[in-house]
């Protein structure tokens, strides 16, 4: 074969066979980019599809037909933490295998519309309220009960998982505020998120031994925690923040302090880790295994979310604080009109200091409080009043009543009180006078509300009022900001794990 037919050979061959393309830097770094993103989002979506199993919900059948409006403003997050007796919760201090559900503890978190704010307020498992209509097993739902106790909501309809939706009724009831989502965890849950952040840090006043957990022992037993700062965990993080008797005053009231500054901690040691998805999702998985939701959270995409969008508030503007309260007897009272001012106050998203956290559009958070309208829109129209100075301080009761009868109150009297060395202002009603009472009380703030036997409504007041110097409650006096008892006891979540050790 000559030269030319071998090189025309060739030239032919290499026409069959297409030239080989080289590729560029730029297509490659598409190609690897792609291929990161699908094998990313397949992994993404097996890990939501392995959550997603872990999530149980509650029936939104449960809730009530008469719910408090929606807000456009901040959100509202019901945790309840539940002694629940199943699956494996027994061995962790549960309790019998078939008993009821009951709620150990609760609070409402208000995420404020900046994502810059948060504030749990805690309601004592013993206070007394009035537990609304709710549903039982059997589709019946049961009758208001009022002058109950706040944890027998969730024990309605004496069933193992509890009534999670019986507590939200109550809660929405109690506060006027709509409940967006509520999330219970229990023993189990609580133990394994703790392991899973590597430990939380704690501080003791006292020494605490095994009575001190369980006070139906003989001897004091061993040691459990030593006095001082150390990090818990496991079965020993549950004891810790179970404990209630033998440390500080032994009351539940204790106890939730204590709670409070555990979860404070905890929140500082998971923003201190990262609150990022792949630092969220071994939280997760430990949570979604003991957790139950609402309908709204029944998803791992939507439970992530939401602790996403918490990523930006500050922990020195995450507070803890108690629902007003006071002994009535061994239960606890609600304190009103304080109690009212908070829910209000959370209502118009204002923070402890009277901040508006509303974070609206076209607005700047941060901005001054303004004055309310509190005492505005009372009106005692129809509702018969008697005061009674409880004070050496002279026109008293008089000044008083000027200030009723311009918000429409009838004033039936004025009169010196048999006690006149009185601290506080009370409010004394008879029976079925409850709700006058409680308006009454807005004109008075700090004022207790008492039943007493009688027919009417008495205001004695107190040394505190006569020091203001002032008529009850004015537009330009009524604070929007949450009451001062609650700011003076608040705790942040930035706060020194040691500080404040009285608090059981």
């Amino acid at each position: 074969m000559s030269r030319t037919d071998e090189s025309t050979h060739v030239t032919t061959s290499d026409q069959a066979r297409p030239p080989r393309r080289r590729r560029g830097p730029l297509r490659i770094a598409l190609v690897v980019a792609l291929s990161v993103l699908l094998l990313g989002t397949a992994g993404l979506g097996w890990i939501y599809l392995k959550l997603n199993g872990n999530i149980d919900t509650f029936g939104a059948d449960g809730l009530s037909k008469d719910r408090p409006a929606g807000s456009t403003k901040g959100e509202n997050v019901l945790v309840i933490g539940s002694d629940t007796r199943t699956d494996g919760n027994s061995a962790l201090g549960g309790g019998d295998k078939g008993d009821i559900g009951r709620s150990d503890t609760a609070f409402l978190l208000h995420v404020y519309a900046d994502h810059r704010h948060a504030v749990a307020v805690s309601i004592p498992r013993d206070t007394l309220v009035t537990l609304p209509p709710c549903k039982l097993p059997d589709g019946k739902w049961t009758r208001p009960r009022p002058n109950t106790m706040f944890n027998e909501a969730y024990s309605v309809g004496q069933t193992a998982k509890g009534n999670p939706a019986c507590t939200q009724n109550t809660v929405e009831k109690l506060t006027g505020l709509r409940v967006d989502h509520t999330v219970v965890i229990d023993f189990k849950g609580f133990a394994a998120l703790t392991r899973v952040v590597g430990g939380v840090k704690v501080c003791l006043p006292q020494d605490v031994y095994e009575k001190d957990l369980n006070p139906n022992r003989a001897t004091r037993g061993g040691l459990l925690f030593k006095k001082g700062e150390q990090k818990l965990s496991g079965q020993r993080a549950l004891d810790y923040v179970r404990i209630r008797h033998g440390i500080g005053d032994g009351s539940d009231i204790g106890r939730i302090k204590r709670q409070q500054a555990f979860v404070a901690s905890l929140v500082k040691k998971v923003r201190s880790d990262g609150l990022t998805p792949t630092g969220l999702l071994p939280l997760a998985d430990a949570a979604t295994k003991s957790l139950t939701v609402d309908p709204g959270l029944g998803s791992a995409k939507r439970l992530i979310s939401f602790a996403m969008s918490l990523k930006n508030i500050d922990l020195h503007d995450t507070k803890f604080a108690t629902i007003p309260w006071r002994y009535q007897g061994e239960r606890v009272a609600i304190v009103q009109p304080d109690a009212d001012q908070l829910w209000a106050a959370l209502k118009a998203d204002r923070t402890l200091d009277g901040t508006d956290a509303g974070g609206k559009k076209g607005e700047q958070a941060g901005q001054t409080a303004t004055a309310p309208s509190t005492a505005a829109e009372v009106s005692g129209d129809g509702i018969d009043v008697a005061v009674y100075n409880g004070t050496t301080t002279r026109g008293l009761a008089s000044r008083a009543a000027t200030a009723l009868t311009e918000h429409g109150f009838t004033v039936t009297r004025t009169a010196n009180a048999v006690d006149r060395n009185r601290a506080d202002t009370v409010i004394e009603y008879g029976a079925g006078l409850r709700s006058r009472a409680q308006t009454v009380a807005r004109l008075f703030p700090g004022a207790e509300l008492n039943s007493v036997p009688g027919a009417g409504v008495d205001v004695v007041l107190g040394r505190t009022y006569a020091a203001k110097g002032s008529t009850p409650a004015s537009p330009a006096s009524t604070p929007t900001a949450l009451p001062t008892s609650v700011a003076r006891d608040a705790r942040s979540a930035d706060d020194d794990v040691c500080s404040n050790l009285s608090y059981g």
